[in-house]
């Protein structure tokens, strides 16, 4: 239809993968404190700063143990668990079965 406002698709995967209410809070906590470590890792190894290597460890740890919070609430598994299981060619589960039911049967 004209004029509507589509999603791009990793926003509508993401959004499918991480329905409970729970899980979606906790991922927009989680994910910037990932993105966060990052960039403090960045900027104090531009400055040459290893003994504080702790701050971005904690900011990394934090953000992932969230994360992690959010799938065991949802029932599925994490996205960088998901890619190791495919490139070893073991079973995962994106959506979580109580959603991908509801999603089945739309």
């Amino acid at each position: 239809m004209p004029g509507m406002i589509t999603r791009p698709g990793w926003l509508s995967n993401w959004l499918e993968r991480h329905q409970h209410p729970f899980s979606f809070w906790i991922h927009l906590v989680g994910i910037p404190l990932t993105i966060l470590a990052l960039v403090l890792a960045g900027y104090q190894l531009a400055l040459w700063r290893w003994d504080l290597w702790w701050r971005p460890a904690g900011l990394l740890g934090a953000g992932y143990l969230l994360q992690w919070l959010g799938h065991l609430v949802e029932g599925n598994d994490m996205g960088e668990v998901i890619l190791i299981k495919r490139w070893l060619g073991r079973p995962y589960v994106a959506v979580a079965p109580r959603y991908a039911q509801s999603r089945d049967q739309a």
